[in-house]
């Protein structure tokens, strides 16, 4: 039997000793290459970090220059501004328009300051370079934040066109309120109910928009009713004289004091008159004019009359009377 397998072992033998001796020898030469593939990698990297550092060092002129040219325009922009205020006061007294006037500025000085900025810090950089490649970022970007340029856009345009300045009161699409800021891109307004909305500028550029404080003065509409038994040319006499007398009213507009028409059970008659323009000037009015109404035809003996209802029943009741029984 072992003389069977010999020529097995023999062949086994050819086939593994060379490959031992080949595994040996590709050690021993991974042991000796090893240490130069560490020793030339570190040498590209220490290489590649001197020649940073190098590239960083020559232009470390233009980054100096660089930021002294963002400090020139920070420091142009505070001037710009002081000047600019005082010229903008004495062109035009919508504060909008100054406000935006001074936006403007404020924006077209950044951008030819950081343009200088980038040429300085690039010099193989050119003009005509530049502006292409802002002209294809605002490309980009246009169509990246295209709501928010809508906004700012529609923001230049309220400040310039729309009537409405900071502290008027304006309604839109059920906000009421008075407005604090006019934003490039928001405007504040502040809820009669105290809360805080942030309206984007485009809501307010698309839909109507109500200033309710454009004039100092509003008319402002009540209805009261009479009974239908009632003199109605005695009470639009008597309402008349008592909306007279209040302190809220303006005398120097007309009261108008007209029947408006029938109602369910009184002669509804409509009394307008004119007062502040603000929300609580309208609220305190309202108020005073109701009470003295109220007061004036309780003297006169004049009703104001509730509801009244009428029961038709299709056939005739027949009434009962219980007998009291005697205890």
């Amino acid at each position: 039997m072992n003389e069977s397998l010999s020529p097995f072992i023999e062949l086994v033998s050819l086939r593994l000793i060379p490959l031992l001796q080949q595994k040996d020898e590709g050690e021993s030469a991974l042991e000796e290459i090893a240490p130069e593939q560490v020793s030339k990698a570190a040498e590209t990297v220490m290489g590649s970090l001197e020649k940073i550092w190098s590239n960083f060092l020559s232009h470390t002129p233009y980054i100096i220059a660089a930021f002294m040219v963002l400090i020139v325009t920070w420091i142009a922009v505070f001037v710009l501004r002081r000047i600019g205020a005082r010229f903008f006061q004495r062109a035009t007294s919508r504060k909008s328009l100054q406000d935006l006037f001074a936006r403007l500025l404020t924006i077209a000085t950044w951008l030819i300051g950081l343009l200088f900025t980038a040429m300085v810090l690039f010099p193989e950089l050119t003009p005509a370079r530049v502006l292409g490649a802002v002209g294809l970022f605002s490309v980009a970007i246009g169509f990246a934040f295209k709501d928010i340029f809508e906004n700012f856009f529609a923001g230049i345009l309220i400040l310039w066109n729309f009537p409405f300045e900071e502290g008027d009161v304006i309604q839109c699409e059920g906000i009421l309120g008075r407005v604090e800021a006019v934003e490039v891109r928001n405007t504040m307004i502040r809820k009669v109910t105290g809360e805080l909305v942030v309206v984007p500028n485009l809501f307010l550029f698309k839909n109507p928009c109500e200033i309710l404080t454009d004039r100092i003065k509003r008319r402002v509409s009540i209805i009261v009713g009479v009974a239908y038994h009632e003199d109605v040319s005695r009470s639009v006499e008597v309402i008349e004289k008592a909306v007279e007398t209040c302190k809220t009213v303006r005398q120097d507009d007309p009261i108008q004091v007209f029947p408006h028409g029938f109602g369910d059970s009184s002669i509804d008659i409509e009394i307008t008159w004119w007062t502040g323009s603000i929300p609580l000037a309208i609220r305190e009015s309202t108020g005073e004019v109701v009470t003295a109404v109220k007061k004036a035809l309780n003297e006169a003996g004049i009703e104001i009359p509730f509801p009244y209802r009428t029961l038709t029943f299709k056939e005739p009741l027949t009434l009962h009377q219980e007998d009291e029984g005697i205890a």
